[in-house]
C-alpha cells in the first residue's frame, strides 16, 4: 500500500488542501510552504488546522508534504541569500509544529562556483542552526538531477551532507524519480539496484516519501523536466514496479507532473490500481 497525491495549492489552507485532494481521490499531498519563488507565508489560522487535523484522522489521510521555496539556496554564494534560506526554513518549521508528524521537502541547493565541498557544508551548517529537539516535523534532502552546480544528484552527497547534521535523526529523504533518472540511475531496468545501492549510501529508512514524475529527458541528461506518467522516457511499466516494490510500501508518493485536475486525478488512480494489482 502507498499513499498518493499531488501538488496542490495552499490558497485556501489545510482542510481546503485535505477536501481538494480527497476529491481527486488522493490521501496525502505536497504544498508550497509559501509561494515557490519566496517571499512571506500567510498566517496560520488555529480553526482551520483543528479541521484539518480532525478530517486527517477521520479519512485516513498519510502523511504530507511540505515544499520549501525554490529560490531557498541555504549554500548560496552570497550572504543575504543563505540567510534568507535559514531563515525561511526556521519560519517554515516553526509554523509545521502546528501539523505534527508530517514532513519539510527542500532541494539542497546550488554551490554557485564554490565547490561541492563548500556547499555540503553550508548546508549541513544551515541545518545546523534550524533544527531543534523535541522538533515533530522530518526534513528531507530531495535527489536532484545533477544539473550545473546542482548539489544532490548523487546520493553520496546527500549522505555527506546527513553525516553532518547534529540532529541527524530528523532528517531524511525525498526520491525523486524524474531527478535520479536524469541524474544517471536506471530505474527503468535496474530498479533493485538503484535501491540498493540508495541502501548502501544513504539507508532505505531514511527515504519518507517520493516525487512521481516521469522524464523529458534520456537517462543522465541532467536536465531536469517532468512529464506526465507514460509520456517520457521512464513509462507507466516502471512507474507499475515502482509503486509496487516492497521497499517502497507506506511512504507517500506526491505526483508533480505538468497536468490538471483530471489528469492528476487519472494519475492518482492509475497509481493505486497498479500497486493493487501487484503487490
Amino acid at each position: 500500500m502507498i499513499y498518493a497525491g499531488s501538488h496542490i495549492s495552499s490558497a485556501g489552507g489545510y482542510a481546503a488542501m485535505g477536501k481538494k485532494i480527497r476529491s481527486l481521490g488522493g490521501d496525502t499531498f505536497a504544498f508550497f510552504t509559501r509561494n515557490p519563488r519566496g517571499g512571506r507565508a500567510k498566517p496560520i489560522v488555529r480553526e482551520d488546522v483543528e479541521l484539518f487535523l480532525d478530517m486527517a484522522r477521520e479519512d485516513g489521510l498519510g502523511p504530507v508534504v511540505a515544499h520549501a521555496p525554490y529560490t531557498m539556496n541555504v549554500c548560496g554564494a552570497r550572504e543575504e541569500v543563505r540567510s534568507f534560506g535559514a531563515e525561511t526554513m526556521a519560519d517554515d518549521l516553526k509554523r509545521l509544529e502546528y501539523t505534527p508528524g508530517n514532513y519539510y521537502n527542500f532541494h539542497p541547493g546550488c554551490h554557485v562556483g564554490q565547490g561541492k565541498e563548500e556547499g555540503i557544508r553550508l548546508i549541513a551548517g544551515a541545518l545546523n542552526q534550524v533544527l531543534r529537539e523535541g522538533q515533530r516535523t522530518v526534513v528531507l534532502l530531495e535527489t536532484m538531477a545533477g544539473k550545473g552546480s546542482e548539489i544532490g544528484g548523487r546520493f553520496e552527497e546527500l549522505r555527506e551532507i546527513l553525516d553532518r547534521v547534529e540532529l541527524s535523526g530528523r532528517m531524511g529523504v525525498c526520491l525523486d524519480t524524474c531527478h535520479v533518472w536524469d541524474a544517471g540511475y536506471d530505474i527503468v531496468s535496474d530498479l533493485d539496484g538503484v535501491l540498493a545501492e540508495f541502501d548502501r549510501v544513504i539507508g532505505l529508512s531514511r527515504l519518507k516519501a517520493l516525487h512521481v514524475n516521469d522524464s523529458k529527458n534520456p537517462l543522465g541528461s541532467h536536465k531536469d523536466r517532468h512529464a506526465r506518467l507514460g509520456e517520457g522516457y521512464i513509462g507507466k511499466e516502471a512507474f507499475k514496479r515502482i509503486v509496487s516494490h516492497p521497499a517502497l510500501q507506506g511512504l507517500p508518493f506526491i505526483l508533480e507532473t505538468p497536468n490538471d485536475d483530471a489528469g492528476w486525478a487519472e494519475e492518482i488512480a492509475f497509481l493505486k490500481s497498479a500497486c493493487t494489482e501487484v503487490v
